[in-house]
């Protein structure tokens, strides 16, 4: 029965090309809208690494004075670390793994004399960055923790870098120069560049991008003060020579990998316990109620990834595709009412009022169906010129088989409900009238 009401849809959009064709039209350039500004919000709020999620938590101190302003313009200094912390949590925390980590741009000397040297961005993190976070490895493995502690100078590369270096990711062994140092290899990794980068500093130019070119020991890049990339907040003079030691200067990430309840339990109250000590000595002025230890899809959430004038960009494609709806309804409405004298004979030879709404409903579908395809087109065209912008979040904006999907399924869905008023209108035509008029 589908097989002949799809037979009697297409004659009848044969029969009004026009029609057909501005509807198509009209679906297509709402759905179109709509999925590129879903896909770059799919793609900016998607969660990055799936297989561990559940387990990775980002604790949140807040050692900033009492006077210091909330929301201000460089935003909340309390989203990093300060050293003394991160390494009292290393030390005391007891997570399954745990690590603390900073972006870094080094320049990077060439094996070959005849090339020239240049600057790549990379992290400086500690021993269980590897594990907590399964970096796939091509070659080697990171380094330990006790190599960590006698601040070894070893390095693990990124694919890209050690192809770029070597010719070769089977580097093991050799040594690399990063800015004036020789670092030996001990590992290569595979292509992984988790998508936003939640591990780095968010809100920063970390948040979306490339992959890391290089990973160092932190202990080593803080020895040899190495530079630090993304935000560095200081809310008290220091008269520490290193600056990146104060105990009023954050600039670290912080994560933790804890595989039960009990674990999340116990280490919240470790949090609170720790925050509390520092209460009580007077370093910190915040009530120590305020420690959070956030879930990694809770961290995103709280740091709001998403720029206002995406929001404000999504909300007015769905606006557009409500119209283009609207607009549906009316040319809808307008087509199957004019069909009423083919409808009043079908009814008087015995279809029941549902068989035209069916019937009806078919050939609002495959309007849907041809709109979404035309909805694909122009969404994929809309995605590449958003990847022309100069936003960090700009070069991700891919539409991945889910959103392909979905971009199908709104627009029938979308047409079938336009459809649903004129097509029962329509199925409520009295035969008698009609074949009365013909």
């Amino acid at each position: 029965m589908i097989g002949y009401y799809f037979r009697l849809a297409l004659r009848s959009l044969r029969r009004t090309p026009v029609m057909t064709a501005l509807m198509v039209c009209a679906i297509g350039l709402g759905i179109g809208a709509s999925m590129t500004m879903l896909t770059v919000l799919h793609v900016m709020t998607q969660d990055p690494i799936p297989e561990k999620s559940g387990g990775l938590f980002y604790p949140h101190l807040d050692p900033l004075p009492l006077k210091y302003p909330d929301g201000g313009r460089w935003g909340n200094p309390s989203n990093n670390f300060t050293y003394p912390d991160a390494m009292a949590l290393l030390t005391h925390g007891k997570a399954t793994h745990q690590a603390a980590m900073a972006g870094g741009r080094l320049l990077v000397w060439p094996t070959k004399a005849v090339a020239r040297p240049n600057y790549y961005e990379g992290r400086f993190t500690t021993a269980d960055f590897f594990a907590m976070f399964q970096v796939p490895f091509e070659h080697g493995q990171g380094w330990t923790a006790h190599e960590d502690d006698e601040h070894a100078r070893v390095a693990v590369l990124g694919h890209d870098l050690a192809v770029k270096l070597y010719g070769t990711t089977d580097v093991v062994g050799r040594t690399v120069r990063l800015k004036d140092t020789l670092f030996r290899v001990v590992g290569v990794t595979a292509p992984w560049s988790p998508q936003p980068r939640f591990y780095a500093d968010l809100g920063s130019s970390d948040s979306f991008g490339q992959s890391d070119a290089f990973f160092l020991p932190l202990s080593v890049a803080v020895e040899l003060r190495f530079d630090i990339s993304g935000n560095q907040s200081s809310w008290a003079e220091s008269d520490m020579e290193d600056v990146l030691k104060s105990p009023s200067s954050s600039w670290l990430q912080f994560w933790v990998e804890l595989d039960t309840p009990q674990q999340v339990a116990d280490y919240t109250r470790f949090l609170h316990d720790y925050a509390a000590q520092q209460h009580a000595s007077g370093r910190f002025e915040r009530d120590p109620e305020t420690v959070r230890l956030y879930p990694l899809m809770d961290w995103l959430a709280y740091r709001k990834l998403v720029p206002s004038e995406v929001q404000l960009q999504l909300w007015l494609a769905l606006g557009f595709l409500l119209v283009c709806l609207v607009n549906i309804i009316a040319l809808l409405l307008a087509k199957f009412l004019r069909r009423g004298n083919e409808i009043g004979v079908r009814r008087a030879l015995g279809a029941r009022g549902r068989d035209i709404l069916v019937q009806l409903g078919t050939e609002a579908a495959l309007i849907g169906l041809s709109g979404g395809l035309l909805g694909i087109a122009l969404s994929q065209l809309g995605l590449w010129s958003v990847r022309q912008r100069p936003d960090d979040y700009a070069r991700i904006a891919q539409m991945d088989a889910p959103m392909l999907f979905s971009t199908v399924t709104l627009a029938v869905v979308a047409t079938l409900l336009s459809g649903l008023l004129p097509a029962w209108r329509a199925s409520r035509i009295s035969p008698a009238l009609q074949i009365k008029g013909v």
